[in-house]
C-alpha cells in the first residue's frame, strides 16, 4: 500500500469514529427527554431527577368568592328634595352631577299654592291689627267702668285666636318655601344638605304637581362614603358572611384596589337571577368612586378551611383548561386536569379537583411540556 492509500484509509477511520461519537451523544440526549407512551397524556422520562417535584399540600385558607356589582350612593347619606307646593319651573339652576352647598338655590317655581298661602297670611295679619286695636279700646273702657268684664274677656280671646291664625299662616308660607317678610308667588327651593346631585327628575319650564303624584325633584347624596352592591348567586351565599373583607376592583382604576367590609346581605332573592344583594361600604374621601361604576368584588371569609395547594408554576394553561403533571411512580408521569381558584400570598395555587394531598407534581410544568413537544418534533 502506497502513502496515498494509507492517508485515505486514515481519514476514513477518523470520520467514522467522529460519526459514532455524535450518534452516541444524540442517543444519550434523547434518553434524557420524556418519552411518549401509547397511552394519551402519560409520559416516561429516562432521567426523572432532571425535573424538580413538589408534594401536594393542604393549608388552612379563607374562602374566596368573586361577584360583579356597581357603585351606589350611601342611602343613609342621600336626601330626596321635593317641593311642597305645585306650580311651574321658571328657572333651573343646577343639573345632574353638580356639587351643591347647603342652602344653595336649586330651582325657582311659580306656585299658586304659595300665592294663596301669602294671601291667607296677609289677611291674618290685618285681622290681628284690628283685633289688637279693639282690645286696646275695651281695656280703656273697662278701666273707667264703661264696659263689663265679659267684653274684655271676649276681646282678649279674639286677639289670641287671631295670633294663632297669624302664626299658622306664617308657618305655611315658610313650609312652601316663601318668606313672609318678602311675600310673593315664587318658591326658591334650596339644598337642605351639601353633596352631589345624583338624581334629577325636573327640567326647565316643567309643571310641578302635588306631592301625591310627582316624584322627588332631586336627590342629593354625600359621596364621601359609597356602597358597592353585588349580586351573589344562591349557591354561593353560604360563602359570604357579615363582616367579611372585600377587595374591590374597578375598570376605571385597574391598578388600584379598594378594601371594605360586608355590611348587609339581603334576605330576599331576585327571582329572575336567583341572587341576593350584598352590600360593601367603602370610604370615598377623594371622590374617585362615582355612582354607576362597574365593580368586581372578591370576598374573603374570616373562617378558615382546609384547601389543597400546589406551586403556582406547577399549573399550566392549555386548551382552556388547567393542567399539572403528576408522578405516578418511577419515571412515569400523567397530565391531569385540575380546577383552580385563588392564589396565596407566597404564590401557591389553590386546587379543588384533580390531585390529592401527598401526590408529587412537576414544579415547572411549562418546561416539562416544552420537553415533550421537542421530543414529538
Amino acid at each position: 500500500m502506497n502513502d496515498e492509500a494509507r492517508a485515505a484509509a486514515g481519514v476514513f477511520l477518523l470520520v467514522a469514529l467522529l460519526a459514532g461519537m455524535a450518534c452516541s451523544r444524540n442517543s444519550q440526549s434523547d434518553a434524557a427527554r420524556p418519552q411518549v407512551t401509547p397511552e394519551a397524556g402519560v409520559y416516561e422520562v429516562a432521567h426523572p431527577q432532571e425535573f424538580k417535584l413538589a408534594p401536594v399540600l393542604t393549608r388552612a385558607l379563607p374562602s374566596r368568592l368573586t361577584a360583579n356589582g356597581t357603585v351606589n350612593p350611601d342611602a343613609t347619606r342621600a336626601i330626596r328634595v321635593t317641593s311642597l307646593g305645585s306650580g311651574r319651573v321658571v328657572e333651573l339652576k343646577v343639573r345632574l352631577g353638580d356639587s351643591v352647598r347647603k342652602g344653595q338655590s336649586l330651582v325657582v317655581i311659580s306656585s299658586p299654592d304659595l300665592s294663596a298661602a301669602v294671601a291667607d297670611y296677609q289677611k291674618a295679619v290685618a285681622e290681628e291689627v284690628l283685633s289688637r286695636q279693639v282690645l286696646e279700646r275695651v281695656k280703656v273702657l273697662y278701666a273707667h267702668g264703661a264696659t263689663p268684664q265679659k267684653d274684655l274677656e271676649a276681646a282678649e280671646a279674639a286677639e289670641n285666636k287671631v295670633n294663632v291664625d297669624v302664626a299658622a299662616s306664617e308657618q305655611r308660607v315658610r313650609v312652601l318655601g316663601g318668606d313672609p317678610a318678602h311675600p310673593g308667588s315664587l318658591i326658591d327651593l334650596r339644598a337642605p344638605v351639601s353633596g352631589t346631585i345624583v338624581e334629577q327628575n325636573v327640567s326647565g319650564f316643567e309643571g310641578i304637581k302635588s306631592l301625591d303624584n310627582t316624584p322627588n325633584l332631586f336627590t342629593i347624596a354625600d359621596l364621601s362614603q359609597v356602597w358597592v352592591v353585588c349580586d351573589v348567586y344562591e349557591n354561593d351565599l353560604g360563602e359570604v358572611n357579615l363582616g367579611d373583607t372585600a377587595e374591590i376592583r374597578l375598570n376605571a382604576f385597574p391598578d388600584r384596589r379598594f378594601h371594605g367590609a360586608v355590611a348587609n346581605i339581603s334576605r330576599i332573592l331576585d327571582p329572575s337571577t336567583r341572587s341576593a344583594k350584598v352590600r360593601v361600604e367603602l370610604p370615598n374621601a377623594d371622590g374617585s368612586l362615582r355612582p354607576g361604576m362597574f365593580a368586581v368584588a372578591t370576598f374573603e371569609s374570616r373562617k378558615l378551611h382546609e384547601r389543597i395547594v400546589v406551586p403556582g408554576t406547577a399549573v399550566m394553561r392549555l386548551q382552556d383548561k388547567d393542567w399539572v403533571f403528576r408522578q405516578e411512580g418511577g419515571n412515569r408521569f400523567r397530565r391531569v386536569a385540575v380546577q383552580t381558584s385563588g392564589v396565596t400570598a407566597d404564590g401557591m395555587q389553590e386546587v379543588s379537583t384533580g390531585v390529592k394531598p401527598g401526590d408529587q407534581v412537576v414544579v415547572h410544568a411549562l418546561a416539562f411540556s416544552t420537553a415533550v413537544a421537542e421530543k414529538k418534533d
